[in-house]
């Protein structure tokens, strides 16, 4: 049997769990670790190589992630595979390689920050219920069960692109595609504006799935930093002299960082852009959940280039996939037909569902459930913060889904996570929204999705996580060295 016996370096820059799971990587890859080999117990493991337990649970978690091991509940992790010894093709070199970073499966059973989700505790069921039977019950229900136009559903397409225009950010010139989700309509984009090599400009922190999308596309991604107001302009300004072709940015409540860009900072972001000769795409899913003060002005009112996306997601059901584009008529054909070849179009059953919801101000009285509700979390969340991440830097968002944190120096929130799974929470690490920049001490919490006592009880088992890896850090640093006379 093979001894698992790594060097691992403790004055590198590399945290101790990569050095540890890129050693396992390359013996799966070499193949000294066969399908179906049973790693040692963490517990094991980290004994024999001399690392905190965590430590050797981080390092599994990552070869989880790039799909080499599996867990298994009471029994440990396997080496991926079939375990066949001859297999009728090889799969291996038949598929395209991924270039994507997945987050893994959130623990169960704890207080969960991984998802940027809304709370179905609050979803209105016997309300939707209502609006269901009514468009079961209509005359033209044989024509929803038909296949339809790839724009999408005509009644909703017209609700839609009116709102868009009494906001002022419609205009003639432009036109609105119905999409399964924000996801397809940022993977119809790709398609019609990114060829293989082309730069896109997108923040950091990113949502790992926006970022993901562009690496398997073959995109060139160059990370614009984001700061306390949202996408940094002098770091954008180095991203389109560099040749960003495509810049995308989500203005108001960003995810992970929830921050959102001032009103006078968009409008020079515009004109960057524009001046630029770059494509400018705004991810506009959240700005409905603004829970304080006004919404503040979008990009596309600014400049009819800009290319709007929105969602039904974040305000009523993420589970029924209906988002939309609002763009100029040209970028609106293209992915038309981009569309069509997709999926021939989106449900358009589930397209009249909302929009009788929305007709009725059925979805009107869920976002105003929805953000009181919200304001509630934001207070613990405000209130647990202040009280037990006091040595962390974070800004309370004024609304969306998600908060931004920065541990202490010298502290790996990847490492971090199994203590803290351990303990009864979890959250994303940093490195999963990360492009260019070692993200290692940040985290993102998703709180729209929890009550107020689970936010408190959730923030003040991270706060008590942090201070003991602080003290752990302090009395590592503090030990003397011994010299070599």
């Amino acid at each position: 049997m093979l001894d698992i016996r790594p060097y691992l370096d403790s004055e590198s820059d590399v945290s101790l769990y990569r050095q540890l799971g890129l050693y396992l990587q390359n013996l799966i890859e070499d193949g000294q670790l066969l399908p179906g080999f049973r790693l040692p117990p963490t517990r094991e493991l980290a004994a024999k190589t001399g690392v905190n337990r965590t430590t050797v649970s981080a390092a599994y978690e990552m070869l989880e992630s790039a799909g080499l091991i599996r867990g298994e509940v009471g029994r440990g992790s396997y080496v991926c595979g079939t375990g066949e010894r001859a297999e009728t093709v090889n799969w291996g070199r038949a598929l395209t390689a991924s270039v994507s970073t997945r987050a893994g499966s959130p623990a169960a059973g704890v207080i969960n920050f991984t998802s940027a989700s809304p709370s179905d505790r609050l979803f209105p069921v016997e309300e939707f219920r209502e609006s269901c039977r009514e468009v079961l019950e209509s005359r033209n229900l044989k024509t929803l069960m038909q296949l339809g136009s790839p724009g999408g559903y005509e009644p909703l397409r017209r609700f839609l692109f009116d709102r868009a225009v009494e906001q002022g950010v419609a205009r003639p010139t432009d036109d609105i595609l119905i999409t399964n989700g924000c996801q397809q309509a940022l993977d119809l984009l790709r398609r019609a504006l990114v060829r293989a090599g082309d730069k896109v400009a997108i923040e950091e922190p990113v949502y790992p799935g926006l970022k993901n999308l562009f690496l398997e596309a073959g995109a060139e991604l160059i990370g614009v930093a984001v700061g306390a107001e949202g996408m940094e302009l002098p770091s954008l300004q180095r991203a389109l002299d560099a040749g960003a072709k495509v810049v995308i940015v989500t203005p108001s409540f960003q995810n992970p960082t929830g921050t959102t860009i001032p009103e006078a900072t968009r409008t020079n972001l515009c004109a960057m852009v524009r001046h630029a000769g770059a494509v400018l795409i705004e991810n506009d899913i959240y700005s409905e959940l603004a829970y304080s003060g006004t919404a503040n002005t979008r990009l596309k009112h600014t400049d009819q280039n800009v290319i709007l996306l929105g969602s039904f997601s974040k305000i009523a059901f993420p589970g029924i996939r209906v988002g939309w584009i609002i763009a100029p008529r040209p970028v609106i054909a293209r992915a038309t037909e981009l569309k069509q070849l997709a999926d021939l179009h989106t449900d358009h059953l589930s397209q009249a569902f909302l929009l009788n919801f929305a007709e009725s101000g059925k979805l009107g009285r869920h976002r105003e459930v929805v953000i009181a509700a919200a304001k509630d979390k934001l207070r613990a969340l405000e209130q647990s913060c202040r009280r037990h991440l006091a040595d962390c830097v974070w800004t309370l968002p004024a609304g969306g889904m998600n908060i931004w944190v920065t541990l202490p120096a010298g502290i790996d929130s990847m490492a971090l996570r199994g203590l803290a799974q351990q303990a009864g929470i979890d959250y994303l690490p940093g490195r999963y929204f990360s492009i260019s920049r070692p993200l290692d001490s940040g985290l993102r919490l998703s709180f729209a999705g929890l009550e107020p006592n689970e936010i408190r009880r959730g923030i003040e088992i991270l706060g008590s996580l942090v201070r003991s890896a602080t003290g752990a850090r302090d009395e590592r640093d503090s030990r003397p060295v011994l010299a070599l006379v």
